[in-house]
């Protein structure tokens, strides 16, 4: 079943409290889906280094996976930690960093890459993964949400979402892909590697290689119309905007609020209720293989 949400805030003293918002909206979709939750947040500026976000559970000595990395890539890296997460700031290519992790411990897992952009997931319901890594305290422009019910795959931090592909752009989404494995092929036969068996990452990939071929996001989406068979509800995000897409026969829930203050997207409106001035907001029901894309 699951869930998404979707927060876009306009003025900075609503960006300074990205997560007091946010948080309630995830806790509201604990029933459509309790065993996993992600949280994408972007920065309200991007930092010239790449922002690597890991996820390395359990007991581990931070301190010394920092000082190996640096003498590996750039001695100016930082960290930042919470709980099993961590992002490390560093001027470095996102694929050495990758091998370099693997090298280091298979499981560490890289949940993103970017410069605006990081990533928070974790397997359990929201108020557990909301908890564990402070979402309530985070500040940011925008942010998308997802509570997971597996349905076609693995109970796992793998399957968990956000997906994401490149740099600085997510997915979540609600329904299913009908074709995910012809598209799978035809992603692999281009030379797109695949780490799950999830349907979603079929869909992020999609689109991901496209404007890397040169679309723009719209461009990819509408390229999707033709091409992404199955019953779904897709909420992505880049550093600079928030689109949200329903196939053609819009069977899948989502609701917008809209007000000068900010864009709120969900599944249900309950996620919506406790907003500032939501009775003022412009609440409408998206319509079918129609693209909505507000700017940041």
């Amino acid at each position: 079943m699951c869930g998404i949400v979707g927060f876009l805030a306009k003025p900075q003293s609503l960006r300074a409290r990205l997560g007091e918002a946010v948080v309630p909206m995830l806790l509201c979709m604990t029933e459509r889906g309790p065993d996993s939750t992600g949280l994408a947040l972007f920065t309200q500026a991007k930092t010239a280094a790449h922002r690597f976000n890991i996820h390395w559970a359990g007991t581990h000595d931070w301190d010394a996976l920092l000082a190996q990395f640096r003498s590996a890539f750039d001695p100016a890296a930082r960290i930042e930690l919470r709980a099993d997460h961590a992002i490390i700031l560093a001027a470095a290519e996102p694929g050495p960093v990758r091998a370099f992790f693997a090298r280091v411990d298979p499981a560490i897992r890289v949940l993103s890459v970017g410069h605006a952009m990081d990533i928070y997931k974790d397997i359990g319901p929201p108020a557990t993964v909301a908890g564990k890594y402070g979402f309530k305290g985070m500040s940011g422009s925008h942010a998308v949400g997802h509570t997971r019910m597996a349905t076609e795959s693995a109970v796992s931090l793998g399957h968990a979402h956000p997906f994401t592909t490149g740099t600085d752009f997510c997915l979540v989404p609600i329904g299913s892909l009908s074709n995910y494995h012809s598209l799978l092929r035809s992603l692999e036969r281009r030379g797109i590697l695949f780490v799950t068996d999830n349907d979603t990452e079929a869909a992020c990939r999609f689109f991901e290689w496209h404007m890397r071929e040169g679309d723009t996001l719209e461009q990819a989406i509408v390229r999707g119309f033709g091409e992404l068979d199955g019953f779904y509800t897709l909420l992505m995000a880049t550093d600079d905007r928030l689109v949200l897409v329903r196939d053609a026969f819009a069977c899948k829930p989502a609701v917008v609020a809209e007000t000068d203050d900010y864009v709120a997207v969900a599944s249900e409106f309950r996620s919506l209720a406790h907003l500032p001035g939501i009775g003022d907001a412009e609440i409408f029901e998206p319509q079918p293989e129609r693209i909505y894309s507000w700017a940041v």
